[in-house]
């Protein structure tokens, strides 16, 4: 069948992490059966894409990036049959279901790595990264966790992880194991599925002899972005699997792929690109990260023309060659009010206002569960209430860095990746009418203040007006100039206000402040309809606009 590279393209994507959305079953964990029972919530909100990050068989070391068999569900979400029932179901909606595609490693509990552990000279030995090396890791390589990339089986014998130590690395050099990998992929699409979001796979290239490199930090260790991420030779590995796969099927692929330079977008989303499109990290990752969180500075610590600067960076370099995907939250990062905005200015209006600056860029718009209600970070009294795997390592770093637990546990609370990981928000009842058991992760404190089910009876609320966004982005008149017009910033000489003019058929300008202040902007255009807008009215007076704190405006160009 030949591939259409354009059906997705004036589609909106919805992410979903399964384990926190919707429990069917009572036992304190999001299932496949739950997020069935919402589909219609997601069909009345607008939604024609949904990412479901991992459902396959996994320990849950690493949120289920640890996979130990890519063919069967995990018994936490469910069967096969439920996985079948969703895609069947959602396509019924006119929704089509992208999986997690994880390619670069597997967990340490896959069979594969089972035989390999036991018989080192076994077929699946050859899967994976081993080395030989006597009292020390075979190389100073640090993993993205914290500690060495290696971990020691036993003798002298070591494999590599660029992430968990129970994720080890797959070999992508073996064609053996690729074959695999493509049987996989194409068993899911010949089901059904709508495509895959593919995770971390700029890094299944390695630097082939393994080298130490320079250290970068006292702890003599370097980090292993420059020897495994993009490296060279990759292209040949990512065409081959396109080939395989993607290309025989009607499908979506969009890629986690951190690191691809602006000169290099062209080959990985451009007209026959590796992928159709692909986050791209430079605008949504501000923080210094340094050594830990807590040297991280705070959103009110960096201009907001950072953030504006990169966002108009990447929209225009992606459409010199291909679309975007748009996006402010998934399941790795803290809720962007706590990203782009001091805490005490988040509310309703400003949580529209950065809404209103990610949707109508030039891309397909990734909403993240629970942003469509303004959701914020919740707050973990102790270490004990948090599961991930890489907020544990920052705790860690923090105390050894001499901070007590109190000090510690701030840092968590701001950039924890279990703050857009807590339970979805239906209803305020008991525990937010996600489950009826215990919850697996706490329940947000505010659940009572932002749940689903209020604020659907709310006009005013977060959740109405991204029904209105929705709306604005797929309405006939609009939907070419939202889709496909390119992206021109305008207003530079504000460095508190991001806005741009979406060109084509209609001209489109969207204003978003984020001054705290009220604020006079001279317009570069005559008169304009307000199509939407965050708060009631429309101040203007000689082509000057008076903006309100955090006052954002989306507005057609007359003339």
């Amino acid at each position: 069948m030949a591939k259409d590279k354009n059906w997705w393209k004036n589609k909106i994507a919805y992410q979903i992490y399964p384990r926190s959305f919707c429990d069917a079953n009572g036992d304190g964990t999001g299932d496949l059966l739950g997020i069935v029972s919402k589909l219609d919530y997601l069909h009345d909100l607008g939604i024609d894409i949904v990412w479901l990050c991992p459902v396959y068989r996994s320990p849950m070391d690493d949120g289920g990036y640890d996979i130990a068999d890519y063919y069967d569900i995990d018994p936490i979400f469910g069967k096969k049959e439920d996985m079948d029932l969703l895609i069947k179901e959602a396509d019924k909606r006119g929704i089509k279901i992208l999986m997690d595609l994880v390619l670069n490693h597997c967990s340490d509990e896959h069979p594969w790595f089972k035989k390999a552990l036991a018989d080192s000279d076994s077929e699946e030995a050859s899967y994976f990264w081993f080395r030989e090396s006597h009292g020390c890791p075979p190389n100073n390589w640090r993993s993205m966790f914290g500690g060495s990339a290696w971990e020691n089986v036993g003798g002298d014998r070591w494999y590599l992880h660029l992430f968990s130590k129970k994720q080890p690395d797959l070999n992508w050099e073996n064609p053996k194991l690729r074959q695999k990998l493509y049987d996989m992929i194409n068993y899911w699409l010949d089901k059904g599925l709508g495509g895959f979001r593919i995770d971390a796979i700029t890094h299944i290239k390695k630097e082939p002899t393994l080298s130490s490199l320079p250290p970068d930090d006292p702890d003599g260790m370097v980090g292993c972005f420059a020897p495994t991420r993009n490296y060279p030779g990759i292209g040949d590995l990512l065409t081959e699997l396109r080939q395989n796969t993607f290309d025989k099927y009607t499908c979506m692929t969009v890629a986690e792929a951190a690191g691809v330079p602006y000169a290099d977008l062209g080959i990985y989303i451009g007209e026959d690109g590796y992928f159709d499109t692909l986050f791209d990290f430079t605008y949504s990752e501000l923080y210094n990260w340094g050594h830990g969180w807590h040297t991280c500075k705070k959103p009110w610590e960096w201009p907001i023309k950072n953030l504006r600067d990169k966002m108009f960076a990447s929209q225009i370099e992606t459409a010199k060659v291909g679309f975007g995907a748009v996006y402010f939250e998934n399941h790795d990062y803290p809720r962007a009010c706590a990203k782009f905005l001091p805490d005490e200015y988040v509310n309703g209006t400003s949580q529209k206002m950065l809404g209103t600056l990610f949707f109508f860029l030039r891309g397909i718009p990734f909403i993240y569960q629970g942003q469509e209600l303004g959701m914020t970070n919740p707050t973990f009294d102790s270490i004990d209430e948090v599961n991930d795997i890489s907020t544990k390592n920052h705790y860690r770093i923090a105390l050894a860095d001499g901070l007590t637990p109190e000090q510690a546990i701030k840092a968590v609370n701001r950039y924890s990746r279990d703050n857009a990981r807590v339970p979805f928000p239906w209803n305020s009842g008991k525990n937010g009418g996600f489950t009826t058991g215990k919850p697996w992760l706490k329940v947000h404190n505010d659940y009572k203040k932002f749940n689903a089910e209020d604020e659907a009876k709310d006009i005013d609320s977060v959740l109405s007006y991204y029904k209105k966004m929705i709306k604005l982005r797929k309405s006939a008149e609009y939907n070419l100039t939202l889709t496909y017009g390119d992206v021109e910033p305008i207003l530079l000489e504000h460095e508190d206000v991001i806005a741009y003019i979406r060109g084509g058929e209609k001209r489109i300008a969207v204003i978003c402040s984020f001054c705290p202040d009220t604020k006079d902007v001279k317009l570069p255009f005559g008169g304009f309809d307000t199509l939407l807008s965050n708060l009631d009215d429309t101040v203007s007076d000689n082509g000057t606009l008076t903006l309100r704190p955090f006052e954002c405006k989306v507005l057609l160009i007359k003339g």
